[in-house]
């Protein structure tokens, strides 16, 4: 019972994340215009934006002019309650809980923004930062110290990269890397982006032999890195100790 009660919980929150996707990278407000079809611009009624069902049973389309949505608006929907599900599953019911659900939504937000728009945006780092600090003040996981070296050596390595690189980087990027530095401190920021360029290089390596990229095509990083984040806040301190029983 309680699993279905997050994964509902998960995809409620999906559609407010879609709102966020769509809206802040057009600079409008999260909160008004209540939701309504791009279309016809008709303000839609509760039973239209039940998440998942309403798309389904509406198939995909406006109730009032029949103009087609995309089906990823219900992807977003079932990829956050199905996460939130996982999430709960690997760290249980406890205020970290709470803390992983907040870092998921945002990394939902940050990814699907890069996907569509190549660009990870100041405004949402800003409160994903402040989210970080707040919250590590509140749950004594990660201390001060922790935070400030989380943030250099994230943004720093990354700054590093580009710089060699010539610009193979991305401000954003960089930003990013700092901002999640405050969330799990220095160890798992490294583990983070060791995962993020480990996951990234085979996904590059795929997209390009089944031809959906080319050579020089730009394939967005934030993506990666919130992937290396979500897998380093869940197993980090698993993955840390396995690595250290190997070596040692």
């Amino acid at each position: 019972m309680i699993l279905l009660f997050i994964f509902i919980f998960g995809i409620v929150m999906g559609s407010f994340l879609n709102v966020c996707i769509y809206r802040l990278p057009l600079n409008m407000s999260i909160v008004w215009p209540p939701s309504h079809c791009m279309q016809c611009k008709q303000r839609l009624s509760w039973h239209d934006m039940i998440p998942i069902l309403s798309y389904l049973w509406l198939k995909g389309k406006c109730r009032y002019c029949g103009a087609s949505y995309a089906a990823r608006y219900a992807l977003v929907e079932l990829l956050t309650g199905l996460l939130f599900v996982w999430c709960f599953i690997t760290v249980g019911l406890s205020a970290e809980l709470i803390k992983v659900f907040i870092l998921t939504a945002f990394l939902i937000v940050i990814t699907f923004i890069d996907y569509d728009h190549q660009l990870i945006l100041d405004k949402v780092l800003v409160w994903f930062a402040i989210a970080g600090v707040i919250i590590n003040l509140l749950l004594p996981d990660v201390g001060l110290l922790d935070m400030l070296l989380g943030a250099l050596s994230g943004g720093g390595l990354l700054l590093l990269i580009a710089v060699i690189s010539r610009g193979g980087m991305g401000g954003g990027d960089i930003k990013f890397a700092a901002a999640l530095g405050l969330w799990v401190g220095w160890q798992l920021t490294l583990l983070c982006l060791f995962l993020a360029f480990l996951i990234g290089g085979v996904s590059g390596i795929l997209v390009i032999i089944l031809h959906i990229k080319g050579r020089k095509d730009y394939i967005p990083f934030g993506p990666f890195i919130a992937a290396g984040l979500f897998i380093s806040i869940l197993y980090g301190s698993d993955i840390t100790s396995w690595y250290l029983a190997q070596v040692l």
